[in-house]
Formats: C-alpha cells, sequence, structure tokens
C-alpha cells in the first residue's frame, strides 16, 4: 500500500504542535503500531483481490460496516444489517428524516434569552443530543466527518454574539448537506456567521489606506476545505514534473481570493443585539465594504463590478471544478470512517465518483459515502490481515459507541455532558473543540519515532494520543461505565446474566464493540481477571461487568479499527 506524501501544514499563530510520545512506550499505542505497521496485501496496480460480498454478513462482518458507518451497534443493529443487507442498510438510513434542529433545540430550551447572550450555553447539549440519541446514525456519522473537515471550532467564536446559535446554525448546515452535494454545502457554510466569525472575514473590508482584506478564509478554504498544497492525481498522489511536486496556489492567488470574501456581516435587519437572530441568519452584504475591481485566482478571472453574490458563486465554481477536490475530499472520507492510510486505488475509486455520481453530478456526498462504505477494501475480510489497514478511533467515537450501545439517554432532554477536551481526565477530544482550523489532527499526520513512522504510514488520530490521553481516556471511561456523566448512565440491563459467564460476556462485547476483532489470547487474559471479581451480589455482577467493558475499550485490538 503506497503512503501518500505529507502535506505539511503549518500551525496557526499562537498553537503548537502536538507532541505524540512513542507509541512503543503507550499500552494502547503500542498494539495499534503493531496491528497496522507494514504494507501487505495488495496487488501491484494497488488492487486488492477479495471474496464476494456475503449475501448476508456474519454477525462480525455487520458489526464491522456499523463501526464505520455508525457511532456505535447493540445486538438488534446488528441483526438489521444481517437482514438488510449492506446497500439496504444504507438505503433505510438514507431515507431516515432529520430529527428536529439544532436551533430549534436552544430556542425550545430557552437558550435564547437574552442573559446566555455572551455565553456558551447549550452549545455542548445540543452536540451530544444529536451524535448519542438521533436515530439517523449515518447521518450523525458524515456530520461528525464533515465537521473534522470544514472546520469550524467554538474555540474561537468568542467575539460572537450568541454564539452556541451559531454554532447551532453551523451545525444545521452541515447535517442538512450531509448526503447533500459538496458544492451546496460550501456555499452555506461560506456565507454562515459561525464561518464569518471562526476564520475572521465577517465585517471584511476592501482595500483602502494601505490596509488590506484579511485572507485568513481564502487561504483555508483551499488549502484544507478544498484542494489542498499540492496538485494531486486522481488517486490523491502528488502530481509531480521533473520530479517534483507542484503546488495548487501562489499567495497571489490568496490575495485575490480573499477580495471575493469582503463585505460579508451579519444580518442586522433581523432581530436585536439581545436575540439570536443575527447569529443564525446568513451574512449579508454591507454596501460599500465590496471589493469590485476585478479579481483573477487560480486562471479564473472575476470581471470588475461582477456583484457579491455572482463573485462568491464563480469562486467556489472554481474550486469545486478544480481536478484536486475528489482525492482531496474523498481521501479525508476515507480517513475518517474507514482507514487512514488508504490505499491510491481505493482513493481513485472514491474521486471518481465525487467527479461524477453517475448522472453527470460532482459532489453528491451521498454516492461518496456510499461508494466508501460498500467499497471491496472497506467490506473484504482480507484487508483484517492487512498489517497496513486500519485506523485509531477517535476517542470520540469510542465515547459514542459506548453510549448508543449501551443505550445512553438523558430523561430530561438537557444532555449535560459537557466539555471531554482535558486530556488528563477526560477525552482529549470533544465536538466542535477543536483547538485550530487544522482539525484535531492534520490527514497527513505521520507519526514520528514508531513503526508507521518508519514506513511513512498516515495514521492522523496519533497526533492526539500521548501518555497523557491515553491514561485520561482509560480512566474517564472506567469511571463513566461504572457510574454516569452528568447524570446520564448506561442501561446494562440486558447484559447482567451474561455475568454469570465470563467467557459468554466477553465474546458478545467483542463482536458488538470490536467486531470480533479481539483475539482469543487477549481475551483469555481478561476472562482471568474477571474471574477473580465475585457475583455472588448485585454489587459483584454489576463490579464484573464494569470491568469487561472498561477493559475490553482500553483493548489495543477494540481501539485499532480494522
Amino acid at each position: 500500500m503506497a503512503a501518500i506524501a505529507e502535506q505539511h501544514l503549518p500551525e496557526p499563530p499562537g498553537t503548537s504542535e502536538h507532541h505524540p510520545a512513542d507509541p512503543a512506550t503507550l499500552l494502547v499505542a503500542s498494539g495499534l503500531a503493531a496491528g497496522l505497521a507494514g504494507c501487505g496485501g495488495g496487488a501491484a496496480d494497488g488492487s486488492i483481490p477479495i471474496n464476494p460480498v456475503p449475501v448476508t454478513p456474519t454477525r462480525q462482518q455487520a458489526s464491522r460496516f456499523l463501526s464505520q458507518a455508525g457511532l456505535g451497534s447493540g445486538a438488534a443493529d446488528i441483526d438489521q444489517v444481517r437482514q438488510l443487507g449492506y446497500a439496504g442498510w444504507l438505503d433505510a438510513q438514507f431515507a431516515l428524516p432529520r430529527s428536529s434542529g439544532y436551533v430549534d433545540w436552544l430556542r425550545s430550551k430557552g437558550y435564547d434569552n437574552p442573559d446566555n447572550r455572551n455565553s456558551f450555553a447549550g452549545s455542548n447539549n445540543m452536540l451530544w443530543r444529536k451524535l448519542i440519541g438521533s436515530p439517523d446514525v449515518l447521518r450523525q456519522r458524515m456530520t461528525l466527518a464533515l465537521t473534522e473537515i470544514v472546520v469550524v471550532s467554538l474555540n474561537g467564536l468568542a467575539n460572537l454574539g450568541f454564539r452556541s446559535f451559531s454554532a447551532a446554525a453551523y451545525m444545521d448546515i452541515v447535517e442538512a448537506q450531509a448526503f447533500g452535494n459538496f458544492r451546496t454545502l460550501l456555499e452555506q457554510v461560506s456565507t454562515s456567521t459561525a464561518m464569518g466569525s471562526y476564520l475572521t472575514f465577517r465585517g471584511n473590508r476592501k482595500a483602502q489606506n494601505g490596509a488590506v482584506p484579511d485572507e485568513n478564509y481564502a487561504r483555508e478554504l483551499m488549502q484544507l476545505f478544498t484542494i489542498g498544497l499540492l496538485e494531486l492525481d486522481i488517486d490523491g498522489t502528488p502530481r509531480r514534473v521533473n520530479g517534483q511536486p507542484v503546488e495548487t496556489y501562489t499567495q497571489d492567488d490568496v490575495s485575490q481570493l480573499a477580495r471575493v470574501f469582503t463585505g460579508w456581516d451579519q444580518d442586522t435587519s433581523v432581530g436585536t443585539n439581545d436575540t439570536p437572530d443575527r447569529s443564525i441568519r446568513p451574512m449579508v452584504q454591507v454596501a460599500g465594504r465590496h471589493e469590485t475591481s476585478s479579481k483573477t485566482f487560480l486562471g479564473v478571472n472575476i470581471p470588475a463590478n461582477t456583484s457579491a453574490a455572482d463573485s462568491l458563486r464563480i469562486a467556489l465554481d472554481t474550486l469545486v471544478a478544480h481536478p484536486n477536490v475528489g482525492p482531496f475530499v474523498g481521501r479525508q472520507l476515507i480517513q475518517r470512517l474507514v482507514t487512514g492510510n488508504p490505499s491510491p486505488a481505493y482513493v481513485a475509486r472514491v474521486a471518481k465518483v465525487f467527479n461524477d455520481n453517475g448522472s453527470g453530478v460532482k459532489g453528491d456526498l451521498k454516492a461518496v459515502l456510499r461508494t466508501i462504505l460498500l467499497d471491496d477494501e472497506a467490506r473484504s475480510d482480507r484487508t483484517l490481515a492487512d498489517p497496513g489497514f486500519g485506523k485509531l478511533r477517535e476517542p470520540l467515537v469510542r465515547f459514542l459507541q459506548w453510549a448508543r450501545t449501551f443505550g445512553v439517554t438523558s430523561p430530561d432532554d438537557s444532555w449535560n455532558i459537557g466539555d471531554l477536551s482535558d486530556p488528563a481526565t477526560r477525552l482529549g477530544q470533544s465536538p466542535l473543540r477543536s483547538p485550530t482550523v487544522f482539525n484535531f489532527f492534520r490527514p497527513g499526520y505521520v507519526p514520528p519515532n514508531s513503526p508507521l513512522g518508519d514506513q511513512s504510514i498516515t495514521a492522523p488520530e496519533f497526533q492526539i494520543t500521548t501518555e497523557t490521553s491515553v491514561a485520561g481516556y482509560i480512566n474517564f471511561m472506567q469511571r463513566t461505565v461504572s457510574s454516569n456523566i452528568g447524570g446520564l448512565s448506561g442501561n446494562y440491563t440486558g447484559w447482567l446474566p451474561l455475568t454469570a459467564n465470563s467467557q459468554s460476556l466477553l465474546d458478545e462485547l467483542n463482536i458488538v464493540l470490536a467486531a470480533g476483532q479481539i483475539p482469543a489470547a487477549t481475551l483469555a487474559t481478561l476472562k482471568t481477571a474477571l474471574d477473580t471479581i465475585a457475583i455472588t451480589s448485585p454489587a459483584g455482577q454489576n463490579n464484573r461487568l464494569y470491568a469487561a467493558l472498561t477493559m475490553v475499550l482500553a483493548a489495543p485490538e477494540y481501539i485499532t479499527q480494522k
């Protein structure tokens, strides 16, 4: 499996690079490094010989599929995949309606109270409510993935009134377009107050008196959201001319594109400063602030006196038409769902569908998602034995899998889980809490001083894997599993009878959580530990279940998603 060359992305001023420990020194990380090191498997052209996809998946196969397509699976979910088949399950998920939106929920809970104007009240609650409780799990998984590509972070909205509502409007956009079109997503995000505030082009003015427009969004729109730093072939590998990679854009392209994003600001024709209306409405143009002279970037000219709306349309059309977008975005979606180091052949298949869904439409995210999840490399059992295939489960996804698998609910609909960003005491990751616009981890990250780094294997999630975060995750999950978080706890009623036979308990946890990928030797070690816990009382039963669940959630073979 060929490794994709790292596109080294500079950190924004005021931020610092994560410093992950040598993975060989970490309990969990060492297991992953051993599992992913090397590039075995495929044929010379990057393809992988496979067996035909089974008509009826096994329980292990169905659980593996759900680990890629969802955020947790119980026995009933596995049975549904087996009954409907992979494609049938996707169709059923695509057909599910969206549950009530983020903005609507905040209003229903009274978060539009003027007292919340300068706070983040409700922001964490609204996110956990959807990620844990919404039945359309495929949409939620895709929404989470997209928020880690087209990034807005609550950490960068402090200069905005009713910032929770602004973030909610952004989330409503992403969720609505999760099965929609990438071009539409870009346009709606590019005029959202959240993005305008986060990447600092809200209130951007045309050049005057020696001052030039803010270039932040223009740069990140190209570098991170659409085309990347280097020109790519359809398979995601850098295109080379005379042996050298070719940059996709110049500083002049950034400066010219920045002029498109002048004059945009909050719509003050609605609401007041004491209501959230201005934070949830799309931005509008302010007369006199937009740059009306001609603008030329990436070889395309926007004529002078073109309206701001038409300038934005031409700019986004130009970016989405670029040949990089399919492989650049497609590869990152594969990384978020299936494998951190996808083969060029896998990327090429996804990029081709991104470029044309079969009906001449580019950017059809539903078609792209279907292709990623039904691809031979995602579904073949042969990739289980490929040491270069798979990914580290994000700490956030591990927590969500526990919550969904074990029926966590919020009886009063408050979802008071809070911010889980602290790596020492919580997950080291929380939704919409990326420390920078570069996401929690870069798509081209290769862990240094590790078996993965020795072979240039990209493993993005390792960027937030440290001694602190590994220990913090296990301690946090141990507390959460056996108690509660914000008053929310797991429902273990159906699991307690299995504690009478620790082997049966571990076998079922292995299927439901790890798709049967924890080997017998590891399970035997865990069984020995569990059998020391007496189950002669209800407390003993609970303790054996809590211990089993915590140990499975800490097993390297679980944390490594194959």
